[in-house]
């Protein structure tokens, strides 16, 4: 299987998740220079009418950075969008987003529309789709997704309860296609291993809450470095969406992270004006315990290679 073009030359096959409030611009651009996909959901630029203004900046910034270092591998932008009923904003999101040709597009919650899915394969993008389930990525790729993003268990954010091992091993069984792993990814051994597995790229959120350039309170950062596997909560609670988060921060809310009620899922709402749980409700996966730095996006990164390199060399790959 070949790999899309823009998925061919990274400096290591990493994609940064989109994640509410923490991706911003400079969190992207560090991404992208440093040689991995970078992302950001598009509702974090608000009012809609910023989704431009940061495009056209990000997009200069990195030209600009490529052509004062025409030897280093810069990554491509990615943009998460929501495909929801209550995301009055998906139309124009989308529109900005095909102005900029942005060559990955990262739908979630339900898959895009044919409209979306030809007015982004019109300019050569594609489409790469969070899945939880079997079931959710057979109807995606039914829809014409181009490919897949495994949200597995201990994910941050919205995530699954199915094994990377069960969920890499029966997708694997009808798609052929690129597939990027999800679920406490936090090391190169760990990216090693989803590819050892199957997957094509992992696709690693947490790690990235913890760094210099995350958009993201003080507090956030020193709760991800101080945090265990023990300390993440799975509720539905504040999206109505499952998800996992930090103890500490529902305690903060002043709730019991023992006792959270379910909530009802027809309540989801992406609209423009809605509040984003993340922002006092912190988001965050199991592999937390893996963390106990604050480095930069780009010191990350070479961290990344050199743990992806010695788990290769470690094992004469």
């Amino acid at each position: 299987m070949t790999l899309p073009a823009v998925l061919q030359n990274l400096s290591l096959p990493v994609i940064a998740s989109p994640m509410f409030i923490a991706s911003g611009p400079a969190l992207v651009a560090a991404q992208c220079k440093a040689g991995i996909v970078g992302s950001f959901p598009a509702l974090n630029a608000r009012p809609a009418e910023l989704l431009d203004v940061w495009l056209t900046d990000l997009q200069k910034e990195l030209a600009d950075f490529q052509a004062a270092n025409p030897d280093k591998r810069v990554g491509p932008i990615a943009v998460n969008q929501i495909v929801h009923q209550s995301n009055d904003r998906l139309a124009h999101d989308v529109e900005v987003c095909v102005k900029h040709q942005i060559p990955i597009i990262i739908s979630s919650l339900r898959a895009p529309p044919k409209e979306m899915l030809d007015a982004i394969h019109s300019y050569g993008g594609i489409v790469l789709h969070d899945v939880v389930s079997i079931r959710h990525a057979q109807k995606a790729l039914e829809a014409g997704v181009d490919g897949l993003i495994l949200v597995a268990s201990g994910a941050g954010g919205h995530a699954g309860t199915l094994s990377p091992f069960a969920l890499v091993g029966e997708v694997r069984k009808f798609f052929k296609g690129p597939i990027a792993l999800s679920g406490s990814i936090a090391t190169g051994d760990a990216i090693l291993a989803a590819q050892a597995m199957g997957a094509d790229f992992a696709y690693i959120g947490s790690r990235w809450l913890a760094t210099k350039e995350s958009n993201v309170s003080d507090g956030y950062r020193e709760a991800i470095v101080e945090s265990t596997a023990a300390d993440i909560v799975y509720s539905n609670l504040f999206t109505g969406v499952h998800g996992n988060y930090l103890k500490k921060s529902i305690v903060a809310a002043g709730l019991d992270p023992d006792a959270l009620p379910q909530a009802d899922k027809s309540a989801m709402n992406f609209g423009s004006g809605s509040a984003k749980a993340w922002r006092d409700i912190w988001g965050a996966g199991q592999g937390v315990g893996l963390m106990d730095d604050i480095p930069s996006a780009g010191e990350m990164v070479e961290r990344l290679k050199r743990e992806y390199d010695a788990a290769r060399a470690r094992l004469a790959l």
